[in-house]
Order: C-alpha cells, then structure tokens, then sequence
C-alpha cells in the first residue's frame, strides 16, 4: 500500500523500535501519525501526534480507535520483557508480558481492525521476534507471549483479508533498545527495523525477516527439531 499521505498509529512510540517506526512512516511521506503512549503530556517529539494509549485499558484502547478514526495503517509495536527465569521468580512478569504483548495487541487490532475497512482495509503491522519461533530457557514467558502474538497475527491475517487489509508480521533478533542493553550478542537497529517494514508496507508483504538469526529459524521451522534445539 502507499505509505506516502496515510494516516498511521503506532503503539509503544515514546522510544526505541515504536520511535523508529513513527520517524519512519514521516520520512516516507505520512500526512499524520498517531504516537501512541502512556504519558502523552510528557512526549515532544516534533511531527507526531501523541495520543493516551496504554494497550492493556480496554478504555483507553477505545478512545484511541475514536480520536484517531481515520488510520490507515496500525503498527502494534508495545511489548514488554518482564518475566520470570524458567525455574524461579514471580509469574507476575509473565502475566504482564501476556497482557501487553499479546493481550494488548488483540485489544488494538480488534478496535481497529473497523477502522481500517472503513478507511479502505490499509495494513496492520505487529512487530514479533525471533522468539515467536524459538523458545529461550532465559526469557521462557517472553518467548511464549510473542509466539501468542504470532499466533494472533495469522489469525488476523485470515480474518481480515475479506476487507482488504495487509496483515505484516516484523520478526528480528536482537534489536539495539533500552531492553536489550545488558545482552552481548550482535544487534540490528531500531531505524534499520522501521526501513525494512516500511519497504514491506509498499510492496504488500505479509512477512519481514529483518535480520540473519530471523531468516534462519524461519528456514529452520520445515526441519527436524534438533536444527532448533540440538541435543548433545
């Protein structure tokens, strides 16, 4: 679809990835983009229109899908990593990582997903991982909240093909952000993300794999399961 002269929302905008998107969708020629975020009273970026969306307030989920009515293009970028180790800690985490990742990305699709056929179908875009493809005895309940959230983007997919939206699901490694600053393994950038995603937006895509580790589990997933978890 044309990027150039939409109207876009993207959800987590205040940093890193979500940020990354917003700037992204301006350079590209965006007549306006929606920034959504928590404390809009506290977010000065220049060119974006912040609008007061936690994704896991149903209410709040609501009036954004009100006050900003005519998106054509929804990015759900918020996601969180809070969880537990696999054999201690609080569930409380992992129920948080639930909620925002996959819970809270439903909640913004189905709000939206009207909003966009009225508009002309236009595209939902859900910023996934790696992890949605490949567990991780470190991050256990991450890794199943984003392989929730690439089962509801497939879902999505068929779903809303009928009204001609462009279903897109963004998988990376480990992306240089706030949250990965204490991991020590090669990284991509947030702004080299929101290019490859907006490259797919233009040309009808359903799929980015941004990086090398995204491309080879996904090439792995038709193979036997040790190319995924080899054993000893």
């Amino acid at each position: 679809m044309e990027i150039n002269g939409s109207v876009a929302l993207v959800t987590g905008a205040n940093r890193g990835i979500g940020l990354a998107f917003s700037r992204a969708l301006l350079a590209r020629g965006a007549a306006k983009v929606y920034a959504g975020v928590r404390r809009p009273e506290d977010f000065k970026e220049p060119g974006l229109e912040a609008v007061r969306l936690d994704v896991t307030d149903p209410e709040q989920v609501e009036a954004a899908a009100a006050a900003a009515s005519d998106v054509t293009i929804v990015i759900n970028n918020a996601g969180i990593q809070a969880g537990p180790g696999l054999f201690e800690g609080s569930f409380d985490g992992a129920r948080r990582e639930l909620e925002v990742n996959y819970l809270g990305t439903w909640a913004v699709s189905r709000a939206f997903a009207p909003v966009l056929a009225a508009n002309g179908g236009g595209a939902l875009v859900n910023m996934l991982s790696v992890a949605s493809w490949r567990a991780n005895s470190r991050w256990p309940s991450y890794a199943a909240s984003k392989s929730a959230q690439w089962s509801l983007t497939n879902a999505l997919r068929i779903a809303l093909r009928e009204q001609g939206t462009l279903v897109v699901g963004v998988h990376a490694g480990y992306v240089d952000t706030d949250a990965t600053v204490t991991v020590d393994a090669p990284k991509i950038e947030a702004a080299d993300v929101a290019e490859m995603t907006m490259d797919a937006i233009a040309r009808d895509e359903p799929e980015v794999l941004v990086d090398e580790p995204a491309r080879q589990v996904r090439a792995a997933l038709s193979g036997p399961l040790d190319l995924q978890y080899p054993t000893p």
